[in-house]
């Protein structure tokens, strides 16, 4: 899994900076790569968008694993 999150993380920065440019400028850096006008998908297009989803899931699993390794150390180290 720790393999996975630096491809993750790329993934999901890629997906964010694409829906900043929608929102900002209308502009969908995804489809212009493809040479698809804005809106429009294909094959390609639809596997990018795929792995940033798959990439946002394993961050995901990444974010709640460290949150209980973080619950499970604050509890051997805080004993009540």
């Amino acid at each position: 899994m720790q393999k996975l999150t630096p491809v993750a993380l790329l993934l999901v920065i890629v997906g964010g900076l694409n829906w900043g440019l929608v929102a900002l400028a209308k502009f969908d850096l995804v489809a212009w790569i493809f040479g698809l006008d804005f809106g429009q998908t294909n094959v390609a297009s639809r596997i990018v968008y795929g792995l940033v989803g798959l990439g946002a899931v394993v961050l995901a699993g990444s974010l709640i694993d460290a949150r209980r390794h973080h619950h499970a150390a604050r509890a051997t180290a805080d004993p009540a």
